[in-house]
């Protein structure tokens, strides 16, 4: 049992206790201690933390790739693999591409770049190295040549690719010929599953480390200036949630409220830890123990959500846009902001799922507008609480998706059990 019980509380009071200790020792807040001191304090309270997420680190790669092999093989039906593949594909599409479409639309109703006045910052950010590429670019890069540098790069969407064809070349081959090596994978994910549930004994305490560091760099300046803009990402992230507990009604069928109480303890761990990659396991084990979806769906799903499925990163990247183009006075014509949208879906697609990330993919989105690169540093300040509010709603949209997925796809013909 990874997920502890109540551990939604105590991560909760967790992340209470550390904004309340970072507040009073911050420079912005209460300024108990010397500023030179309560850095140093946040740097050891961050220790727990580092050490929760380094833990998770460790075994993901591993992890990923034997659950979507025993995902792929949990029902040993090839055409249930392929009809979920492409359902699951043109969802996280249209989804991501809605959400995009609420971020623009509430940027330009509230236009946040006019009502701003303030300084901007000059930051250093190498984009050339991490440019957004072409479509023709990134559909040639999805084959792993080497799946190795892939895994050692922390390259998912590469890792999912080389794990989906093993796990297809595996389906294709004879049960008996397999079984040790299925044995074998499974074997892997208990020891990735046991070495997790040992980083979940201190991840309320490296939850409190965690925000008690934040609060104390940043403290409530931060937000002051650039009070709209927030306001506009935090608007679009909440909306998305909204429509992700529509398609829970409507689509998938289920009452939405028991669905935001099965999922609590995951998206309180996903907004702590800003890393969809690193709450990937506790992600699948509340689709599978707490909403009852089959391992045959949730193992295939979420690990390619987690890749692919960032609705809340993509409307961040669009509201962002928009906002430094309203800043620096750059006008989008309708047809820039379509193929912004589109831009961003591309970005957001494949987009590291780990802490600040997002800030260099924004970078390479906005280069191509005319945005001076000081208006990236003029965000920088309010990014991080911004990542973890987006990471929380992209593991609710991976969690939404294996609801929707289980309703359309014919529950008799999944297995649930693994080989």
């Amino acid at each position: 049992m990874i997920i502890k019980q109540n551990l939604w509380l105590q991560i909760l009071i967790g992340m209470a206790l550390g904004a309340l200790l970072g507040f009073g020792l911050s420079s912005n807040g209460l300024a108990l201690v010397p500023q030179s001191t309560a850095l140093t304090t946040g740097s050891w309270l961050a220790i727990l933390g580092a050490v929760f997420l380094g833990l998770i680190g460790m075994v993901i790669i591993p992890l990923i790739i034997a659950s979507i092999i025993l995902g792929i093989n949990a029902s040993r039906d090839i055409g249930f693999v392929k009809r979920i593949g492409l359902r699951l594909v043109l969802y996280f599409l249209a989804t991501s591409f809605i959400a995009i479409l609420i971020g623009i639309g509430y940027t330009e109703i509230i236009k946040p770049g006019a009502m701003t006045n303030i300084q901007t910052a000059s930051v250093a950010i190498d984009v050339s190295a991490n440019a957004a590429p072409t479509l023709p670019m990134r559909i040639k890069n999805l084959i792993p040549a080497n799946p190795l540098k892939a895994a050692v790069d922390i390259d998912l969407i590469k890792v999912v690719i080389f794990s989906i064809f093993i796990g297809f070349a595996v389906l294709t081959l004879p049960s008996k010929l397999m079984s040790g090596f299925m044995d074998f994978t499974n074997a892997i994910q208990s020891i990735s599953l046991k070495i997790i549930e040992w980083a979940m004994m201190i991840a309320p305490l490296a939850v409190f480390g965690l925000i008690a560091d934040m609060v104390i760099k940043l403290g409530v300046d931060a937000f002051i200036g650039l009070g709209w803009y927030v306001f506009c990402v935090l608007a679009g992230l909440l909306t998305i949630i909204a429509m992700y507990l529509l398609i829970v009604t409507f689509i998938a069928k289920r009452n939405p409220i028991e669905f935001l109480s099965n999922i609590r303890a995951v998206q309180l761990l996903a907004f702590s830890t800003s890393s969809s990659a690193a709450t990937m396991p506790f992600t699948m084990q509340a689709a599978e123990e707490r909403l009852n979806i089959p391992p045959a769906i949730s193992r295939f799903v979420v690990p390619l959500g987690a890749t692919i499925n960032m609705d809340g990163t993509g409307m961040y990247q669009a509201v962002a846009a928009v906002f430094l183009c309203q800043f620096f006075g750059i006008e989008l014509t309708f047809v820039e902001t379509l193929l912004l949208a589109f831009t961003c879906v591309g970005a957001s697609i494949g987009t590291p799922s780990t802490p600040g990330i997002g800030i260099v993919v924004l970078a390479a989105v906005v280069a191509d507008l005319g945005v001076p690169a000081a208006g990236i540093g003029m965000i920088l300040g309010v990014d991080r609480i911004l990542d973890m509010c987006r990471t929380t709603v992209n593991v609710t949209g991976d969690l939404t998706a294996c609801t929707v997925m289980d309703r359309w796809m014919n529950k008799k013909t999944i297995g649930t059990s693994l080989i």
